[in-house]
């Protein structure tokens, strides 16, 4: 699985870091950081962080596409 966060539509409300502290961090007012390509065994956290956002600016895409985008 990959994490796509766009960062120009996330404000900052912080509520992926609260559904998963593990892969989510806020640093500073608004500067997200975030685990790209977490373990699927974490799936269900990242899918309740993703529903958590209030903007929709979290996506998953799966791994394969993530392999697709290297050069």
């Amino acid at each position: 699985m990959r994490i796509v966060v766009d960062l120009n539509r996330c404000q900052g409300y912080a509520q992926c870091c609260y559904a998963a502290p593990e892969h989510f961090e806020l640093r500073g007012h608004e500067i997200l950081f975030y685990d790209p390509a977490p373990p699927e065994r974490e799936r269900a956290r990242i899918e309740r962080a993703q529903q958590a956002c209030p903007v929709r600016a979290i996506s998953i895409e799966p791994a394969d596409l993530a392999e697709q985008d290297e050069p």
